[in-house]
């Protein structure tokens, strides 16, 4: 009787996730954003006067003929229960008279390969449900644009902030049937956090269905961000899965995954050692000018990375005797490690074990994947 009634059960769990559509049926890997906790940044936890380059893992900050700035910060969530971490944008410099193709946004850029789920191109297209939690002291209607760069269509959506509480906002974003995304390591969906919008955008009626992409339509109605230095706007839990119905709950990845996913793009080199200087790899001299260290990257990166530092002279070489770096080169990079060469002007001797370290423990050294 136990084990009767044992698979009837499980006869109607089976039932119960064939109604489902799309991922909610999927336990794990329901959203193909990475770090959409804000639990990752390696590259710094806070920039101002940030402008056209990644900031948090995964996401970037765009900006296009403003004279606004910005600091965007990896901020500490104390009022979201679930969530630590936030995407802050501050606005620091206000802009209350735009220029028409002004533009602000946080970008997210997703891989071809991971967003074959959706169909997109297919008779049997599936819909793309976006959900985030947003605080701001701004209050109004922003927007939201997906842009398929493999066929360079786009759609987009809209939210309404009604108060200065964190409040989850879900988008309904319809099926595509006309362009297949490559399965490839490409960019193929970029999601655009629309902040500020210039009339060559925020012009029109919003057209929330796929079509050719145009500027016209695709930020109307967005609220001017930059028209206060008192504006703040915090993102988190992003996600994004299969279907046209109701979010289903974050999906809470652990640090350690998380951090995986992220050295696919990028990975830190400079472990956090205390108040000693930083040491990011130890090797060999090459000959009396040239050090060479190697390393194994923990993941397989996107593709060949390139190497990201602040200034050569950051770094030291020490052999017994300390040799201040001139330049810094790539020795034979692969997508899984490589070598790097350290060269300076003075003769460190040969055949000798060295070890390579930042000046400070502000320095941060970085190979580089992103999309």
């Amino acid at each position: 009787m136990s084990l009767a009634r044992d698979i009837a059960d499980l006869s109607s769990v089976s039932a119960r996730l064939d109604t489902l559509g799309g991922s909610e049926g999927a336990l794990s890997n329901r959203s193909v954003i990475i770090n959409g906790a804000m639990m990752l940044s390696q590259r710094q936890t806070s920039s101002s006067n940030v402008g056209n380059q990644y900031v948090l893992d995964r996401f970037a900050v765009y900006k296009q003929n403003t004279g606004s700035t910005y600091t965007c910060s990896q901020n500490s969530v104390t009022d979201l229960a679930g969530f630590n971490n936030s995407l802050k944008m501050d606005c620091t410099t206000a802009d209350t008279s735009l220029a028409s193709n002004e533009q602000v946004y946080v970008s997210y850029k997703a891989e071809g390969q991971d967003l074959q789920r959706f169909q997109k191109g297919h008779a049997t297209a599936l819909g793309f449900t976006l959900s985030f939690y947003v605080k701001t002291n701004k209050t109004g209607l922003y927007t939201v644009s997906m842009f398929d760069r493999d066929n360079t269509r786009k759609v987009n959506g809209s939210y309404t902030v009604a108060d200065t509480n964190w409040n989850r906002y879900t988008i309904n974003f319809p099926a595509d049937t006309t362009g297949k995304f490559d399965d490839d390591n490409a960019s193929s969906l970029e999601i655009f956090f629309n902040l500020v919008a210039g009339s060559d955008t925020n012009t029109g009626t919003l057209y929330t269905t796929w079509q050719a992409s145009v500027d016209a339509g695709s930020a109307t109605g967005q609220v001017n961000f930059a028209d206060s230095t008192s504006n703040d706007w915090e993102i988190t839990g992003i996600q994004l899965e299969t279907g046209s119905g109701a979010a289903t709950d974050f999906e809470h990845r652990s640090y350690g995954d998380e951090l995986l996913r992220c050295q696919r793009y990028c990975i830190d080199l400079t472990p956090d050692s205390g108040t000693s200087p930083y040491f990011p790899g130890t090797g060999a001299c090459a000959n009396t000018t040239v050090a060479v260290t190697h390393m194994a990257f923990p993941v397989q990166m996107r593709a060949t990375p390139s190497l990201s530092f602040s200034s050569a002279g950051d770094y030291r070489i020490y052999n017994g005797s300390t040799h201040t770096v001139t330049a810094i080169g790539i020795n034979g990079m692969s997508p899984v490690g490589g070598g790097v060469n350290f060269s300076v002007t003075s003769s460190m001797g040969t055949a000798q074990a060295v070890g390579v370290y930042a000046a400070s423990t502000g320095i941060r050294s970085l190979v580089v994947a992103e999309l």
